[in-house]
């Protein structure tokens, strides 16, 4: 199982009508500018502690966190690959760490494994009371999404006029290659069928989680459709075509900073909402393609590039 899916995996709820795996951010109103803290007291010494979650995209965006916060003077060092939300959350409450990138959707289910929200609006307003329990809130959050899609190649999508999920049903029956688990979630095969009425499918685990294996089956056509992320290179890399999803079938699983209430600053939180306004899907992928493709640049050096290339350093 790929390292990069792992994460999602571990936090996946079986049987919930959700989009993939999910966890839980909120806090505070995010656009309030209120806090305990002065600037002051970053000034002061107070030191922030970003941390990220165990795979690369994670490292790249506490980077992209760490060294726009750097820009603005403020104290900050790094504590990356932690592990999961098991140790994320606690981390963030005793203050190991005291920042870390989140998903919002994934973030909200750790919190409420039973929610219905599925759009970013919605989703986003339901953190702000779930993570306040933990003394955290949630500031914007970013148009970038890491989430589960359902992918076609460019061929089949223009044979087929395929833009939107449901559009599927044009070319039952079909294979459907994604991870195992997909076929009994309910953003996966059931909820293909109850939410788009698609239901003449075979299913075909792969058991890469939307990795080469998935990639190569599509392209192949050994499948005609395949669960792949969407801020994965391949989907530029190969030219494969997203499906639309206007049903929210998936639900929403925005960037988004999770920070202790006790470290949350103004000028931080500025500096913090600044990276969210830029940050798109597109962007994502390319971070990812540069750290994990041929380039293998550093975390570091592809988030310096980024927040040159944005103004934000």
């Amino acid at each position: 199982m790929n390292h990069v899916r792992l994460r999602r995996f571990g936090a996946i709820v079986a049987g919930l009508g959700l989009a993939t795996a999910l966890a839980a951010c909120g806090s505070d109103d995010p656009t309030s500018t209120g806090s305990d803290n002065t600037d002051a007291d970053v000034a002061s010494g107070e030191k922030i502690v970003v941390g990220s979650f165990a795979y690369p995209e994670s490292e790249i965006l506490g980077e992209i966190y760490f060294q726009a916060l750097d820009a603005k003077g403020v104290e900050v060092e790094k504590k990356f690959n932690i592990g999961p939300r098991q140790q994320t959350i606690p981390a963030l409450q005793d203050g190991s760490i005291n920042l870390i990138p989140e998903y919002n959707g994934n973030l909200l289910a750790y919190y409420d494994t039973e929610f219905t929200q599925r759009t970013t609006e919605d989703v986003d307003e339901a953190l702000v009371d779930a993570v306040a329990v933990d003394d955290l809130r949630v500031l914007d959050s970013a148009e970038a999404e890491d989430k589960d899609a359902y992918v076609v190649t460019r061929q089949t999508a223009d044979e087929n006029d395929l833009v939107e999920i449901g559009d599927l049903s044009a070319i039952e029956p079909f294979k459907l290659g994604a991870n195992p688990q997909f076929g009994e979630l309910g953003y996966g095969i059931p909820g293909l069928a109850d939410t788009y009425g698609v239901t003449d499918v075979e299913f075909v685990p792969i058991e890469d989680f939307g990795g080469p294996d998935t990639v190569k089956a599509l392209v192949d056509d050994s499948v005609q459709v395949a669960d792949i992320y969407t801020t994965s290179p391949a989907l530029v890399a190969e030219d494969l075509v997203v499906l639309e999803d206007p049903e929210n079938l998936i639900a929403s699983q925005n960037i988004i900073p999770l920070i202790a209430d006790n470290a949350y600053t103004d000028e931080i939180g500025e500096a913090l909402d600044a990276i969210s306004a830029e940050l798109t899907t597109e962007d994502l992928i390319a971070l990812r393609d540069r750290v994990e493709g041929d380039e293998k640049a550093s975390a570091a050096t592809a988030a310096t590039d980024w927040l040159t290339d944005k103004g934000l350093i």
